[in-house]
C-alpha cells in the first residue's frame, strides 16, 4: 500500500496547495481546541448545572462519561483512519460531537446530559486521535514539530481556559451556552476539512473488512476497567462488591478481546503494536506521563489555595505556568533529538521531569507562591523534551497505513495512565490524610471544611503532606518511564523515508 500525504503534491502542486494545507492545519487546531475546551470547561458550571437540572450525587460523571468515551474510541477510529482514509472518520466525529453537543444544551435533567455528554466523547475520541495522525500525514518529519508545537500550544491553553470560559458564561449567561459555543466552531472545523482537505487516491487493493467484532470487544473491556478505576475509591469502597464484580467483568473483557483479535484479519488492536519494541516503549513511557500529569493538574490548586493560602485565580496561575514552557521546549526539542535521536532526548525531559517532581515534597512550609510556580515552570519545560520526541519519533516509523493505530495506541496508552492516576493518587491522598487526621474525612470533605475557613492548622498541614505524597508518586512515575525508554526503546528508532 503507498504511503500518501494529504492536500501534499511536490513542486508546483506543493505551492500552489500551501494555502490549502494551512486551511487544513487551523482546521486540526479548531478540533483540538474543542477537544480539549470539552474535557474541562464543565468544572465551574457545575453549581449552575446542579442547581437547574439536579443530580448532585452523579454529576462526576460529566466528567467521567466524555473521559470513558473518549478513551475506549481511540484505537476504533485509528483502525478506521487506516481502514477507510482520515477525512471520513475526522468528518464523521465532529458531526458527533457537535451533535452531542447541541444534544447537551437541550439536556432537561442530569441523566440526560450525562448521556449526551457520553455522545459528545464518542466524537472527542476521533477528533483527538485523527487531528494527531493528520498532523503527520501533512508534514514531513523535518517539519513536524512545527505542527505539534501548535497543537500542544492550542491544547495547552484550551485546557488551562476552559474553566474559566465555563464560569463566565455560566454566571453571564447560561451554563447550556458551554456546549452551543461549540457549534460556530465545531461547524467551521467541518467546512475547512470539508472543502481543503483532499486525501489522494491509494493504490487499488483490495479492501480489508473491517474487525467490527474486535472494535465491540475492545470498547466493552476499556468502558468496563475504566469505569471501575474512576468510580472505585470514589462511589463505592475499592474492595466492595461493585468494584470487585467491575474488574472481574473487566477482566473476562479482555480475554475476550485477546481471543477475539488473534482470529481477526485485520484486528482492531493488533499485535505488533506491543511487538515492535519502538512503540511498545513510547506508548509504556507516555501512559506514565499519564499518570505522573495527575499530581499538578489535579491535587496542585488545592495545594495552592488550602497550604499557599492563594486565591482560586492566583492558584490557577500557579499551574498553568507550564502551558508556557511546554511548547516552547517541544519546539526546541528538534533542534536536540536531530543531534541526539528522540530516544535519548527524551530520556533528558523525563530525567529532569523526575528530579523536579521528587524536588516538589521539599518545599518549605508554607512556602511562597514563587516555588511551585517555578518548579511547575521547569516542569513543563521538561515534559515538552519528553513528549514531543516521542509522538514525532514513533510516527516516523510507521508508513500511511499503520499511522492511524500507532498514534491511537500512543493517545491511548496517555489517557489510561490519566484515569490510573486520578483513581490511585487519590487513593494516595486519602491515605496520607486519613493517618494525618486520624481518619478525620478524605480530601474532599476536607477541602470543602478548609473552603468554609473552619479547618485547623494541622489540617492544612496534612494537605500538605498529602500533595507531596502524591507528588513522590509522580516522580516514581516518571523514574518508570525513564527506565523503559532505557531498557525497551532502541537508542535510534527506525525511522522510515518520508
Amino acid at each position: 500500500m503507498g504511503s500518501t500525504t494529504p492536500a501534499i503534491r511536490g513542486g508546483a502542486g506543493r505551492r500552489q496547495d500551501s494555502g490549502r494545507r494551512g486551511a487544513v492545519v487551523a482546521a486540526l487546531m479548531l478540533s483540538m481546541a474543542l477537544a480539549a475546551l470539552d474535557s474541562t470547561v464543565v468544572s465551574t458550571a457545575v453549581p449552575q448545572i446542579v442547581g437547574d437540572l439536579g443530580g448532585f450525587s452523579v454529576f462526576s460523571w460529566l466528567f467521567s462519561g466524555y473521559l470513558l468515551a473518549v478513551t475506549v474510541t481511540l484505537p476504533v477510529y485509528g483502525k478506521l483512519s487506516d481502514t477507510f482514509g482520515r477525512k471520513p472518520v475526522l468528518v464523521v466525529g465532529a458531526v458527533v460531537f457537535l451533535l452531542g453537543s447541541l444534544l447537551c444544551a437541550a439536556a432537561w435533567n442530569m441523566g440526560a446530559l450525562i448521556a449526551f455528554r457520553i455522545v459528545q466523547g464518542l466524537g472527542g475520541g476521533a477528533l483527538q486521535g485523527t487531528v494527531q495522525t493528520l498532523a503527520a500525514d501533512l508534514y514531513p518529519l523535518a517539519e513536524r514539530p512545527k505542527i505539534q508545537s501548535k497543537l500542544s500550544t492550542v491544547w495547552a491553553v484550551s485546557a488551562v481556559a476552559g474553566p474559566g470560559l465555563g464560569g463566565v458564561l455560566a454566571t453571564y449567561a447560561d451554563w447550556r451556552w458551554i456546549f452551543l459555543v461549540n457549534l460556530p466552531i465545531g461547524a467551521a472545523a467541518l467546512w475547512l476539512i470539508v472543502r481543503h482537505l483532499h486525501e489522494p487516491a491509494r493504490e487499488k487493493t483490495p479492501r480489508a473488512r473491517m474487525d467490527w467484532a474486535g472494535a465491540l470487544a475492545v470498547f466493552a473491556c476499556g468502558g468496563v476497567l475504566l469505569t471501575a478505576l474512576v468510580q472505585g475509591g470514589v462511589a463505592w469502597p475499592w474492595l466492595s462488591a461493585p468494584s470487585l464484580a467491575l474488574f472481574g467483568a473487566g477482566l473476562a473483557l479482555a480475554a475476550a478481546v485477546v481471543a477475539v483479535e488473534r482470529r481477526a484479519a485485520e484486528p482492531i488492536i493488533p499485535g505488533w503494536v506491543w511487538r515492535r519494541r519502538t512503540i511498545a516503549a513510547v506508548n509504556l513511557a507516555l501512559g506514565a506521563l499519564g499518570l505522573l500529569m495527575v499530581a499538578p493538574s489535579v491535587f496542585l490548586p488545592t495545594y495552592a489555595q488550602s497550604v499557599l493560602g492563594l486565591a482560586p485565580v492566583a492558584a490557577g496561575f500557579v499551574l498553568s505556568v507550564w502551558t508556557l514552557s511546554w511548547p516552547v521546549s517541544a519546539a526546541f526539542s528538534q533542534h536536540l533529538y536531530r543531534r541526539i535521536g528522540f530516544r535519548d532526548t527524551a530520556l533528558l525531559g523525563i530525567g529532569l521531569a523526575s528530579l523536579i517532581l521528587f524536588a516538589f515534597p521539599f518545599l518549605p512550609y508554607p512556602g511562597s507562591w514563587w516555588q511551585p510556580t517555578l518548579l511547575m515552570l521547569l516542569l513543563g519545560g521538561a515534559l515538552g523534551l519528553f513528549q514531543l520526541p516521542l509522538i514525532v519519533g514513533v510516527q516516523s516509523t510507521v508508513g500511511w497505513s499503520e499511522r492511524g493505530t500507532t498514534t491511537a495506541s500512543v493517545l491511548f496508552c496517555r489517557q489510561t495512565g490519566q484515569t490510573l492516576g486520578a483513581s490511585v493518587f487519590g487513593a494516595v491522598a486519602n491515605g496520607v490524610l486519613a493517618a494525618r487526621l486520624g481518619g478525620a474525612g478524605d480530601l474532599d470533605s476536607v477541602t470543602r471544611a478548609l473552603d468554609a475557613g473552619t479547618a485547623p492548622e494541622a489540617t492544612r498541614r496534612a494537605i500538605a503532606s498529602a500533595v507531596h505524597a502524591v507528588y513522590l508518586g509522580a516522580a516514581g512515575a516518571a523514574a518508570v518511564a525513564f527506565v523503559v525508554l532505557l531498557v525497551v526503546a532502541p537508542r535510534r528508532f527506525p525511522v522510515l523515508q518520508d
